[in-house]
């Protein structure tokens, strides 16, 4: 029995990853990939909506790519890719564009966001579009399921509709995706906000834990989080959202209870417990910066992965591509 197909990317931003990314999403993409059919890719289109420096771009496309691998994704046992490598992305994404209706592109909750904090003369189409392209990438790959965060669910509710629309219309096609949720238990918060998700776009990086940070770095950011008052160490998100969140860090990282966590520093202040969860923090990361600098080092290894990674999921996607554009009409190439 084959395995079921999933899809799942990240974007190549700022560098280096940071904590909530692994753990809300690569640590389960690392899991996945022994139990799924699993298809990877950086998505360096989709970063181009905010326009970003164009050298910055390309090296940020390989230490994403880096990370991934030194983080436990393994091209042995699935398929990572670079989205601008399999160029049938743009092309499906131009079909379901033609297949979306305006209204309900306009309803879409990231881009309504971003319209009304900068307003709509200021804010590329690319933003407005990106669901669609998002989309392209899921259906290209007969994707069963998509791993996703809570936030991309009306995404997948989108492309679910659109390769619906699309079969009624000219045929069974696409299969149509499920949402794989990602589990909720390693939600990480910023450092300096406890009550905002840890995010790349957050006004300042002091609050974000980053995997290629340097120890010093990351142990400064941990002992100079924003805490609560008092001074006893217990999970109470609602009271005590500062201590919550380094107890969910310490427990997900050593993989010791919470509970267990708080007894070991019952009558003991703040600055034992910070200095704790600096050093697992630190410890756990370490050997992954190394590994990244190290595959940097040779990005002609690197180069030669996402290659294979280009070949094997383009054979998919123009297998997938070709059967639309007979489907809709469009004239086969002599």
């Amino acid at each position: 029995m084959s395995k079921p197909r999933v899809l799942s990317g990240i974007q190549p931003t700022n560098g280096s990853f940071h904590l909530g990314n692994y753990l809300g999403a690569v640590k389960q993409w690392v899991e996945l990939q022994e139990s799924h059919d699993a298809f990877y890719c950086v998505v360096d289109l989709h970063a181009l909506t905010s326009s970003p420096d164009p050298k910055e771009l390309r090296q940020n496309t390989l230490i994403s790519v880096a990370q991934l691998l030194a983080l436990g994704v393994d091209p042995e046992h699935c398929t990572l890719f670079v989205q601008s490598h399999v160029v049938e992305h743009n092309q499906l994404g131009w079909v379901m564009e033609c297949l979306t209706g305006f209204g309900e592109a306009s309803r879409m909750t990231q881009f309504k966001d971003k319209s009304q904090k900068v307003g709509n003369d200021r804010i590329g189409v690319g933003v407005f579009t990106y669901p669609m392209l998002m989309a392209a990438d899921i259906l290209l790959y007969q994707a069963d399921q998509v791993p996703v965060g809570e936030d991309q669910r009306q995404h997948i509710e989108l492309t679910r509709d659109l390769a619906a629309r699309f079969n009624s219309q000219y045929g069974k096609t696409f299969r149509i995706p499920e949402g794989y949720i990602l589990k909720e238990g390693a939600k990480i918060y910023d450092l300096q906000d406890p009550n905002s998700k840890m995010s790349k776009s957050a006004e300042s990086l002091s609050g974000l834990i980053e995997i290629l940070d340097t120890p010093e770095a990351n142990t400064k950011k941990i002992k100079s989080a924003v805490t609560d008052t008092g001074r006893e160490v217990r999970f109470d998100f609602a009271e005590k959202p500062g201590i919550s969140n380094l107890l969910t860090i310490f427990s997900t990282l050593s993989g010791r209870t919470v509970a267990d966590i708080e007894n070991e520093f019952a009558g003991k202040g703040y600055g034992d417990f910070k200095g704790a969860v600096a050093e697992v923090v630190v410890e756990y990361l370490r050997p992954v910066r190394a590994k990244t600098l190290e595959l940097l080092d040779d990005p002609t290894h690197l180069n030669a992965i996402l290659k294979i990674g280009a070949e094997k999921a383009g054979a998919v996607a123009s297998k997938t591509l070709g059967d639309v554009y007979e489907r809709i009409g469009l004239l086969a190439r002599g």
